[in-house]
This record gives C-alpha cells, sequence and structure tokens, in this order.
C-alpha cells in the first residue's frame, strides 16, 4: 500500500508554515493545561529569530510529513537526538504519520548521527503516545517557565 505522504527534510520556505502548524495544534490539544505564562513562552520558541537562523544554518533540523504540497506533520532535532517539536495536524491524527515521523527520525539518528538514543520532553498529550512508540519516562512530570513535560528517552 503506497502512504498518502512523504516524510523529508524541511525546505527553508516551509519554516513559517511548519510553525504555524505547531501553533494550531498546540492552541488545539495542549494549551488549555499550561498556564498563561507556558503558552506565551511556547510561542516566543516556536516564534523566535535565533531559531530559525538556527534551522537555516542547519543546527536545528526539521523533517516534515506533506501530502502533496501541503505540511501534514513535523518534527524538529536538537543538541543531535534530542526531539524539540512533534506536531501533526488535527485533521490527520491517527493515520501513522506521527509513527512515521519517529520512525523516520530514529533511521536518522542511527545511520546518520550514529546515536545510541534520541530524548523528549513530552507535554501531557504526547505521553501516551510517546510510550506506545517505545519511550520511557526519565524523570516524573516537570514545570519549567510555565511549560510542562515529562523527559524521556527511546533506546535505538
Amino acid at each position: 500500500m503506497e502512504t498518502a505522504y512523504q516524510i523529508r527534510s524541511a525546505y527553508r520556505g516551509e519554516w513559517q508554515d511548519a510553525m504555524a502548524l505547531a501553533w494550531k495544534t498546540f492552541l488545539r490539544f495542549e494549551a488549555d493545561v499550561y498556564s498563561p505564562q507556558g503558552v506565551k513562552n511556547f510561542e516566543n520558541f516556536i516564534t523566535d529569530s535565533t531559531l530559525h537562523r538556527m534551522f537555516v544554518m542547519g543546527v536545528y533540523q526539521m523533517f516534515v510529513a506533506v501530502k502533496g504540497s501541503e505540511i501534514v506533520g513535523m518534527i524538529t532535532l536538537r543538541e543531535l537526538s534530542h526531539i524539540s517539536l512533534l506536531f501533526v495536524d488535527e485533521a490527520y491524527h491517527r493515520q501513522g504519520i506521527g509513527r512515521g515521523l519517529i520512525g523516520y527520525l530514529a533511521d536518522y539518528l542511527r545511520t546518520e548521527v550514529g546515536a545510541w538514543r534520541m530524548t523528549v520532553n513530552s507535554s501531557p498529550y504526547g505521553v501516551g503516545f510517546y510510550h506506545k512508540m517505545g519511550f520511557r519516562d526519565i524523570r516524573p512530570e516537570e514545570m519549567k517557565d510555565g511549560i510542562i513535560y515529562t523527559p524521556m528517552e527511546f533506546i535505538l
């Protein structure tokens, strides 16, 4: 069966669309459990010009799932093996896109980076998903700057 989407490295011109997807999905599924400070800090993170420059320079990597010309999912990587952002458009939830992005990233980390694990600070909404993917908690839920997360790892 042919997949209805393709996963690849994001193009420079796709940054704004990918961050708009992250913001829209964050507001829909996550913002309600965050303080106003946490929501503002998340918005500041995804609109930060330094982060964008790091992406353009190749230091902050992004991979996207695209269907036709539409970005339907995105995942970003910092510090070589840490998932920074993972979002799938609501209309495409439960279609294997998040699983596909994790699998793509795992293969990339194994073969291109030589990493032995990947980590994530999961939002409360994402914990169940990451557990299904095989991630395990490495510390209890924490909160920093209004952002709630559970540190997790996946051994590659």
